[in-house]
């Protein structure tokens, strides 16, 4: 849980798109909630030019790199070069007086740097060591993720910083350690720093890489040409060293005999958050929303009201943002959103569909299709698989999401995009199905 200092903190804004005219015996109400974050202190200035901070300028962070050093990082010889070309980059990319630590993975963690349990604290000296020790990352042993991030939850929380984040590198399949074991670490890992998961060439299981990301509440992506594990690796540490409030929650209050049905990230990336509820108080929850830079994110909140006569109208839920703090009291981020409902019998006032509703919606549905085919065509069941992934393609081209449409093209022959009729291609590369499975929850915001 992070100290919050109100120094060089971004300002935060909530606002709410929704259509609140319900028609008589209506009880469902939707809303999408833009949660925005500027202002900050430092970013810009710290990502073009890391190492013009003076420590303590920025927040306090400690970071921890999980480089895969398993056998596998071995085939091609050029992968284990460029995971430590990359790393390098990543350390490059520090800021003064962030603490950090390298981590070597296998069917064991072993610290590379600094070691003796603890983090160092970056400038150009211990950035030079740090580098010095990558030479020493050789591949072989197996592949047991869970250990890895225990470790780095170990040296991240030796730290007292208010922000804890993890990049992790692997090119293989979790086969040394059981799904349960690894479901047990980033269960005892969530909440306690947030951590980016990359997967590189084409031989590790999206669904392993994804889940990591969503548990830790970061982003997931392949690098499927190790070559360009540098140039990923220096964006993610930019983007981590541009977080200045860790620990932000979603706080929800429902009146009575209100339900909450789902609360769900919907931009840049679809994520559940409905199982992820702490109680806070009565008919309140709190659902976590991670790290925060200069940025803005939507959610799509759904709630079951009390069905009311026509003319009626009430608050469905009110929306604020927390932090948690180390005593078990909360920070408020001054934000306040209201979702309300009114009952009318305006048949055209309470048919419309809001457009950032509906733009969700169908995104929400898009990235659904795209798992739903995939895992279908992977089964054999190819006429199942063209009928999802022809959804997906309709849905992508009226949505205007052009990147998910030229994925799905590699995997597809497109006869109609508006009505969705697509061939399965016979041949596709590996690599281009894994990258429209890891990216298929990337969405487009509405176009204004």
């Amino acid at each position: 849980m992070a100290n919050f200092s109100k120094s060089n903190a971004p300002q935060f804004s909530v606002d709410v798109y929704q259509n609140e005219y319900l028609p008589e015996g209506a009880g469902e109400v939707n809303a999408i909630v833009t949660v925005t974050a500027t202002g900050g202190g430092t970013i810009g200035s710290a990502v073009t030019a890391p190492h013009l901070y003076a420590p303590g300028q920025g927040p306090s962070a400690a970071v921890a790199i999980m480089v895969d050093c398993s056998g596998s990082m071995d085939y091609p010889p050029t992968k284990m070069r460029n995971a430590r070309d990359a790393t390098a980059a990543a350390i490059d990319t520090l800021r003064d007086g962030v603490h950090f630590a390298v981590i070597g993975g296998t069917h064991v963690a072993k610290e590379v740097y600094p070691g003796g349990g603890r983090v160092a604290v970056a400038d150009a000296t211990t950035r030079e060591q740090a580098k010095q020790a990558l030479r020493s990352l050789s591949a072989g042993g197996g592949t047991a993720i869970g250990t890895w991030l225990k470790l780095a939850d170990r040296l991240l929380s030796s730290a007292d910083v208010a922000i804890r984040h993890g990049i992790l590198l692997t090119d293989g399949r979790n086969e040394h350690q059981s799904p349960e074991d690894l479901k047990a670490a980033l269960d005892a890992c969530a909440g306690r720093f947030t951590c980016d998961a990359r997967g590189v060439g084409t031989d590790w299981e999206v669904k392993e890489v994804t889940g990591i990301a969503s548990a830790l509440l970061g982003t997931a992506d392949i690098v499927a040409d190790p070559a360009a594990l540098a140039a990923d690796f220096t964006r993610m540490m930019e983007t981590a060293m541009g977080k200045e409030v860790a620990d932000v929650s979603l706080r929800l209050w429902t009146p009575v005999d209100t339900t909450v049905k789902f609360v769900k990230q919907v931009a840049p990336t679809v994520e559940e958050l409905t199982g992820r509820r702490t109680e806070a108080g009565p008919r309140a929850g709190d659902y976590p929303l991670g790290s925060w830079g200069d940025e803005s994110r939507d959610y799509h909140v759904c709630v079951q009201v009390p069905v009311a006569h026509i003319g009626q109208e009430m608050l469905a839920a009110r929306i604020s943002l927390v932090v948690p703090q180390p005593d078990g009291s909360v920070h408020n981020l001054g934000a306040q959103g209201l979702v309300r409902a009114v009952w009318t019998d305006d048949m055209v006032a309470s048919t419309s569909i809001n457009p950032q509703v509906a733009h969700y919606t169908g995104q929400a549905e898009l990235a659904q299709v795209i798992q739903q085919g995939l895992d279908l065509r992977k089964s054999g069941d190819m006429d199942g698989a063209t009928a999802k992934l022809g959804r997906a393609v309709q849905l992508a081209s009226a949505s205007g999401n052009a990147d998910t449409a030229k994925l799905l093209a590699k995997v597809v022959d497109v006869v109609d995009a508006a009505t969705g009729t697509v061939r399965l291609k016979a041949k596709v590369a590996e690599a281009d199905e894994m990258t429209l499975e890891t990216r298929s929850t990337k969405t487009v915001r509405v176009k204004k």
